[in-house]
């Protein structure tokens, strides 16, 4: 009798011990990307990575199309976790750590990749620290390309919007705030409610990137693109350190690096995807409308009353000063 109640004493403590939780963990991955899209097949190939370093019975699903709801349910998802890990731009980024809205959320600001490049890593590991003082490890940093509205109707100048009805994210009450400050009627929604309401005439325009546009068929109902370069879409995968510190050192370690990996990829591969996918529009009815030297001074103009409002509102302060500062010196050291 002793030794059957020492070996269940053993079995027990084997089945509730650290390596056995961690060969049995689950990864629950969101992302509002499309299946088979670029986006979620780095996430495939990050997930066999580290299921292959992880062993044991460790599983690892991806939740793609938005399934999971919006980025900002997302995030709510990791918290009390449903999800333990996602993609996510910005706009979800936002809920976990409100100072990432600096490499997004200031119009015309970036003048090339380079340097949003630039920028990002000069601020990277402080800002990977309040990730992971919040609960979230990053594992790598992407990008979706620039933001260009998508109308019904042709517009190319700052006033042609103001009679229009903008798409906006449900989640950033202070854009939506600063829009109609200026005259703009913003329509809070979610990703999945854009198709449906610019078809019904819900919204009428949509700030997009050209792959997006073409992979939801945006452009079908929203047939003009202004050519600018809004503001790029920055994103990042992140997983709860509650997961994290759930694996394995193997699992850690393949985990960072095929994150770091796929974050490359999306980056290189979106950025090469903005032309193709205005190529393939245009092939297909798109009309792109390129603004004029005195098109761009309004828009210009708009970009640099918007700052004000946007310093500590939709960007903190002091993040919104460490990115002008870094912007400066890139220009001062590449003259450009």
């Amino acid at each position: 009798m002793f030794k059957l109640t020492a070996a269940l004493l053993i079995a027990l403590s084997v089945l509730t011990s650290p390596l056995a939780r961690a060969a049995d963990l689950q990864l629950r991955v969101g992302t509002l990307a499309p299946k088979n899209s670029l986006y979620h097949r780095q996430l495939m190939e990050v997930g066999e990575a580290w299921r292959a370093a992880q062993g044991g019975a460790a599983k690892y699903m991806v939740y793609p199309d938005g399934s999971q709801g919006g980025e900002a349910e997302m995030a709510r998802r990791m918290r009390i976790g449903q999800l333990q890990g996602a993609l996510l731009s910005v706009v979800g980024l936002r809920e976990i750590e409100p100072s990432i809205t600096a490499l997004q959320n200031l119009p015309l600001l970036f003048r090339s990749w380079e340097e949003l490049d630039y920028v990002r890593e000069k601020m990277r590991p402080a800002m990977e620290k309040k990730f992971l003082d919040k609960g979230f490890v990053v594992l790598g940093w992407g990008d979706a390309g620039w933001v260009r509205f998508f109308s019904k109707e042709a517009a190319v100048r700052p006033d042609d919007y103001k009679r229009m009805k903008f798409f906006a994210w449900g989640s950033e009450q202070e854009q939506q705030a600063i829009m109609k400050s200026l005259g703009y009627t913003p329509v809070p929604l979610e990703t999945a409610d854009i198709l449906p309401s610019i078809q019904t005439g819900m919204i009428n325009v949509v700030p997009s990137t050209p792959y997006f546009a073409l992979a939801s068929q945006i452009y079908n109902t929203a047939p003009h693109m202004l050519e600018i370069n809004w503001a790029p879409i920055v994103g990042a995968l992140v997983v709860t350190t509650k997961a994290w510190d759930a694996m394995t050192p193997e699992g850690q370690a393949s985990l960072r690096t095929a994150g770091e990996k796929a974050g490359l990829q999306m980056r290189t591969q979106a950025r090469r995807e903005v032309e193709e996918a205005v190529d393939a529009m245009k092939k297909r009815g798109l009309v792109v409308h390129t603004p004029t030297p005195a098109d761009m001074k309004e828009w210009n103009a708009l970009a640099e009353a918007l700052y004000p409002r946007i310093r500590g509102t939709m960007v903190p302060a002091d993040t919104f000063d460490e990115v002008f500062k870094h912007v400066k010196a890139y220009r001062a050291q590449s003259g450009k």
